[in-house]
């Protein structure tokens, strides 16, 4: 055996490991790593010297450097000899010798590399990496100087690995979420998986016993829980010889990561004490056990532990103690129960890193704002009208180049219009939060009149014109709407029903249950509908005869599994779309959509294609529409005798003629009546697709390459060397290609018309691109007119630490114009407010809220909206909407047509249920959605796949001046690589604590802004549960005038299941969270308030309370809350503190939150934009005194009508 020494081991790993491009074999090239100059300047992109990887695209643009004397979660091992220690930090892996000292360096750069272990020989480290761009298992072979892949995976974890006595087999913890063991040979293969029952037993932290016989290793059911009961994990071991699992632990506080001596006489594991983790210490020959260790680093078993339940430890060579880490260092335990022994270490840390995503987004003060958002577009029957909806306000306009005019004079919601066959009239639904719902009818030319044709107030939803004059629509009772408290709406005892085109009684067709989409062809007998999982049926008008005509599916997203985000925005198989009232809805929960779903722990991704959620037969013919996730397709459907199923993902190899129309996205696609032409919309883009002329392009390429091909020399001589047969069957191919193009020239005037088709015949790269523009629908921004000032108040500014005793603000129409001590400022004429004794700070700012109104159909009124301005909050930013309603909602908040927040929001997720990215280009045109059609300036990039689509995302933002922000998945690691690769923002706490100088001080300068919602708090309780049990929502009157009855009752006054209950204090997390924001923001990093929707309004204090909770400082606290927060969203040059020229949002207070960070709750007053409200009320005062009508959304109390008492 070759006697690995510190002077050898790093001659041979300083020259085997290699950044380099891979080479064949899965092994790299080698190339010395450890010296390397690194420019100083971040803006010299070329300046920076750093391994490369071809399967990490992204090129580092900036370099943080320190020395590290301590370190978070450092994994590590001993070598054979004893006389070196390789460890794990911060995504590099180092060696140092067994005393301590300084530490060498094996690996540098982007790519993140952990968990090393030492083969039995000493020859070889283990290590895993993303360097291929997944998480893999490599090792380092020092005699053959290379570095070898042992797993091939493109998706996936590998929490850890180790060697089996011989070193000719490597046992490896791998998978998507519940990680199984495998076994590989050393020398290649694709390994056998060892345990596959049960399907949802996790096993992590593979340890080999020194006999070879056994495999030990941490395991539980399924991938994680919230607010999670203990214990979470035992120990187990697998038997070589048998195939058998037998669990060996059975602790109430867990028992993971076991670790054993090389003598085969002792483990040590960890398991929880109360709420702390210690080691545990067992005489394997004897059973007995003792604490080793207590307190030690805090475990990993209430978050997903992707590098394991804890650290790394291994015992010397001596069998006499275990080297461990916690508390930031590396520790000596002796085995015999003597003090630990410090292993100290020193680190010079040089971290590559991505871009810093930065845009400073103006806020402009136009009068008139163009409509980020036009819905349910739908053609005229000849193509030459578009109906459409801008504000929730109906639309026609002459298509393309028409003014768009509004149909009528309403004030309230209108939606889903749908042309009469004639294209004469529009037929279309309502909502009114004081009306209920009702159909009307729109008559366009002379006799142009608006017509309600429903006597009945209802909900109605999806009304189409069908033939014989008549109308079907999907009907249910007003209650189901006025009671929608969030985005969905109940489906309950809704019908599909039809009513005569002049008005009268509803017939009722069939129970509406999980159908949608209806719809009609030229067979007159028959209605057209979706049903669940991707179905194309019909029936006839009584609703019976059901047949079915294909099931269609697209694309398989990067990552889903049953129980993941079930609905149409988010498909695992062909059950997944729901429909209600006609409409595809998803899973109208925020936390499972913002969140991982817990659901899904408990089974491995299933990869199944995405269903689609709207199929629109053609009005002719045999093509149907299809929408798939955010993609429209044309499929052939045959006419089989039988339910086909047929998959477009790949539409040239699908089962029938298909294509994909879509190269960037579209909704609420529409056919023309000729059943030829293709609308669809994106915010206020909106496309027509001409079948024929792409058909038409398509075949003339293929033509011109022929022709091509036969003008070619060689080809002509080719022919000739066959045969004058040969040379005549070529020509008259061509003159009867010729001959087919110029019979469509005839047959369609439109392609007689159209130059690039005509070009198209020469042209071998002629592509079609369907027409686009751009529907320009104009609304008045809401800028209030007038001049007041705040007089004789404290203000915290924000800028720096300024506190202003005594002190004005001035503010005309919408901005501060002065700030200063009181009787300093030119008031003029200007409405004097007195806030003698109270406190005024900038408005406050939500960067983690989900303020979901209803959608599809919306409501004129939104408490979500009403709540948290009430409560102070003026500027939000939602990191995942679901659905594009956001969009219409935002746009009616600056028009004025509802009271609430500045709303931005990155809009529907760039998911992992939704895409399966396979290129920069590919995510270049997904990110085009958010760019230049949403407008929304921000994305939420969650968990869309490995570490290589992750590097193209923030590549595409960075071109298209997008911020993305990051979904933290309970995952350290992914937390980490998002760090590196310079995303600007992460949500949700980082699970692993404490976070050490290291992550705290890589985070600071890389100005990555943490939000970490602490009140849905990774690793532990939820902070939501602590303030539910000690203090008294329920009965606030504020809360209870912002929140309907069912939603504050359904969360306060009982708090049980998985998302609720009572936790001792001190198993609360998010104090110890907070610590590390207080540290990270002390060293000039960002970080942000996110009340992630928990409790509207006041969840937001009780989350810049547990932000505060772990030591701030007041100050900083309303810093994060602000300025912090603005800087975090490019908003900080208009928001974020109190300064001449920033727009006027404020927050005043009864008390000083100087004193008391909980005195944030006790606002009398709120500014937004220059309007004063009142902070009780929010009845307007100035300029324009109004009240607010929140009778849309609060219920009367029971009158006691009895005598009863009890």
């Amino acid at each position: 055996m070759k006697k690995l020494t510190q002077p050898a081991l790093l001659v041979a790993l300083g020259a085997t490991m290699s950044m380099a491009a891979m080479v064949p074999g899965g092994r790299e090239n080698p190339k010395s790593l450890v010296n390397h100059t690194i420019s100083q300047d971040s803006t010299q992109k070329d300046s920076l010297d750093y391994p490369k990887f071809k399967d990490l695209p992204l090129k580092p643009e900036r370099e943080v450097k320190f020395t590290a004397k301590e370190g978070t979660w450092i994994s590590l091992d001993v070598s054979p000899d004893g006389k070196t220690i390789a460890f794990d930090l911060m995504g590099d892996i180092y060696t140092i010798p067994i005393e301590g000292g300084k530490a060498s360096p094996i690996t540098t750069g982007i790519a993140y590399e952990t968990h090393p272990r030492f083969s039995p020989d000493g020859e070889k480290i283990l290590f895993t990496s993303d360097r291929a761009g997944n998480d893999n298992l490599w090792y380092i072979d020092m005699v053959k100087k290379d570095t070898v892949q042992v797993t091939k995976d493109k998706n996936g974890d590998v929490p850890g690995a180790a060697w089996t006595p011989d070193g000719k087999y490597i046992i490896v913890s791998k998978g998507r979420r519940i990680q199984k063991l495998w076994m590989y040979h050393v020398d290649g293969g694709g390994g056998i998986q060892l345990n596959e029952n049960p399907s949802s037993m996790k096993t992590i932290d593979p340890v080999v016993s020194p006999d070879g016989k056994k495999v030990y290793f941490s395991h539980r059911t399924g991938a994680w829980n919230y607010n999670a009961m203990l214990p979470q994990y035992q120990v187990g071991h697998y038997d070589f010889e048998e195939g058998k699992i037998t669990n060996i632990t059975s602790r109430y506080g867990s028992a993971f990561t076991p670790t054993l001596s090389k003598d085969g006489k002792w483990m040590v594991y960890g398991s929880r004490w109360q709420d702390k983790t210690g080691l545990v210490l067992r005489d394997l020959n004897t059973g007995d056990e003792k604490w080793l260790a207590y307190p030690v680093q805090r475990d990993e078993q209430e978050s997903i532990a992707p590098q394991g339940v804890l650290p790394a430890m291994a015992f010397t060579p001596d069998s006499k103690f275990i080297i461990a880490s916690y508390g930031g260092k590396i520790w000596k335990l002796a085995v015999d129960g003597s003090p630990a022994v410090e292993i100290p270490f020193e680190a010079d840390v040089k971290l590559a890193m991505g871009p810093r995503l930065y845009f400073n987004y103006e806020i402009k003060d136009t009068t008139a704002k163009l409509a980020t958002q036009i819905r349910d577009a739908v053609p005229s029957p000849d193509g030459k009208k578009l109906a459409f909806t801008a504000l929730n306000r109906l639309y026609v306009m002459d298509y393309p180049n028409g003014e768009p005019k509004r149909v009528t004079k309403n004030e309230f919601t209108e939606a889903m219009p749908s042309w009469s066959p004639d294209g004469s009239q529009l037929v279309f639904t309502t909502w009114d939060e004081k009306a209920g719902g009702h159909l009307y009818k729109a008559s366009f030319g002379r006799n142009g009149a608006i017509t309600k044709l429903t006597s009945e107030s209802a909900l109605y939803m999806g009304p189409v014109w069908g033939p014989n004059n008549k109308i079907v629509v999907f009907k249910g009772d007003k209650r189901l709407m006025e009671e929608a408290e969030g985005p969905g709406v109940s489906g309950a005892e809704s019908i599909l029903a039809w009513i005569p085109a002049s008005g009268g009684a509803f017939r009722k067709i069939m129970d509406a249950r999980n159908i949608g989409n209806a719809h009609f062809t030229k067979d007159t007998t028959r209605i057209f509908l979706n049903g669940p999982g991707g179905t194309l049926m019909s029936v006839k008008w009584d609703g019976t005869d059901e047949k079915t005509y294909a099931k269609i599916s697209g694309i398989t997203p990067f990552g889903t599994a049953a129980g993941d985000h079930e609905g149409h925005e988010h498909n695992e198989d062909f059950s997944s779309v729901k429909y209600i009232m006609g409409k595809p809805y998803g899973t109208a929960d925020a936390v499972n959509y913002c969140m991982l779903p817990e659901g899904s722990s408990a089974r491995e991704p299933q990869m199944q294609p995405s269903s689609a959620s709207t199929i629109l037969m053609a009005p002719e013919g045999d093509l149907a529409l299809a929408q798939i996730n955010n993609n429209v397709y044309v499929v052939t459907i045959p006419k089989a005798g039988k339910t086909p199923t047929i998959n477009v993902g790949s539409p040239e190899s699908a089962n029938f003629p298909a294509r994909q129309l879509t190269e960037i996205g579209g909704e609420w696609p529409a056919w023309e009546a000729n059943g030829k032409k293709v609308h669809w919309s994106l915010g206020n883009g909106h496309w027509v697709y001409d079948i024929t002329r792409a058909e038409f392009i398509e075949d003339s390429v293929k033509t011109a390459k022929k022709l091509k091909k036969l003008a070619d020399a060689d080809s002509v001589a080719s022919l000739k060397a066959k045969g004058e047969d040969a040379v005549k069957l070529a020509d008259s191919l061509a003159k009867a290609e010729k001959k087919r193009i110029d019979s469509l020239f005839k047959a369609d005037k439109e392609l007689a018309k159209a130059d690039s088709i005509h070009k198209a015949k020469l042209k071998e790269k002629e592509e079609y691109k369907p027409a686009e523009h751009q529907v320009k629908v104009y609304f008045a921004k809401d800028i209030p007119k007038g001049t007041i000032l705040l007089q004789n108040a404290r203000i915290i500014t924000m800028k720096d630490e300024e506190v202003i005793e005594n002190g004005d603000i001035l503010i005309e129409n919408n901005r501060i114009k002065a700030v200063g001590k009181t009787g300093t400022l030119n008031a003029g004429n200007a409405k004097v407010i007195d806030a003698t004794g109270k406190t005024i700070t900038p408005g406050f700012i939500d960067t983690h809220a989900h303020m979901w109104p209803t959608w599809n159909l919306h409501k004129n009124t939104v408490w979500i909206y009403a709540a948290n301005l009430a409560y102070g909050v003026t500027t939000t930013r939602d990191p995942q909407t679901a659905t594009t309603d956001v969009l219409t909602y935002g746009d009616m908040v600056e028009a004025g047509m509802i009271p609430g927040p500045r709303v931005y929001s990155t809009g529907p997720g760039v998911g992992f249920w939704m895409y399966n990215l396979k290129s920069l280009d590919q995510t270049k045109n997904v990110l085009k959605q958010y760019s230049k059609y949403y407008n929304t300036q921000y994305i939420k990039m969650y968990l869309v796949g490995n570490r290589q689509h992750r590097q193209w995302v923030i590549m595409a933002a960075k071109d298209q001046k997008l911020m993305p922000t990051t979904e933290g998945g309970l995952d350290y690691k992914l937390n980490m690589t998002q760090l590196f690769d310079g995303y600007p923002g992460h949500e949700h706490s980082i699970p692993v604590y404490p976070l050490y100088s290291d992550v705290i001080q890589t985070i600071a300068e890389s100005k990555m802004a943490v939000t970490p919602t602490l009140l849905v708090a990774y690793g532990g309780p939820w902070a939501e549960n602590y303030y539910y049990t000690t203090e008294s929502p329920l009965h606030d009157p504020k809360l209870n005038r912002f929140t309907p009855y069912n939603e504050l009752n359904s969360k306060a006054r009982r708090r049980v299941g998985g998302l609720g209950g009572w936790f001792a204090p001190e198993d609360h997390v998010f104090e110890k969270h907070a610590e590390g924001i207080n540290e990270l923001v002390k060293r000039g990093g960002l970080a942000g308030v996110g009340s992630h929707g928990q409790l509207q309004g006041l969840g937001y204090h009780w989350e810049l309370w547990s932000v505060a909770s772990g030591g701030m400082s007041s100050i900083d606290a309303l810093k994060t809350a602000t300025i912090l927060g603005a800087e975090a969203l490019g908003l900080d040059k208009d928001l974020g503190s109190i300064e001449t020229g920033k727009l006027a949002d404020l927050v005043i207070m009864e008390s000083n939150p100087l004193e008391n960070i909980r005195n944030t709750n006790t606002i009398t007053h709120v500014v937004k934009d220059g309007r004063l409200y009142d902070g009780n009320t929010l009845d307007e005062i100035y300029p324009n005194p109004r009240k607010l009508d929140v009778s849309s959304w609060t219920k009367e109390a029971p009158k006691v009508t009895t005598s009863l008492k009890n």
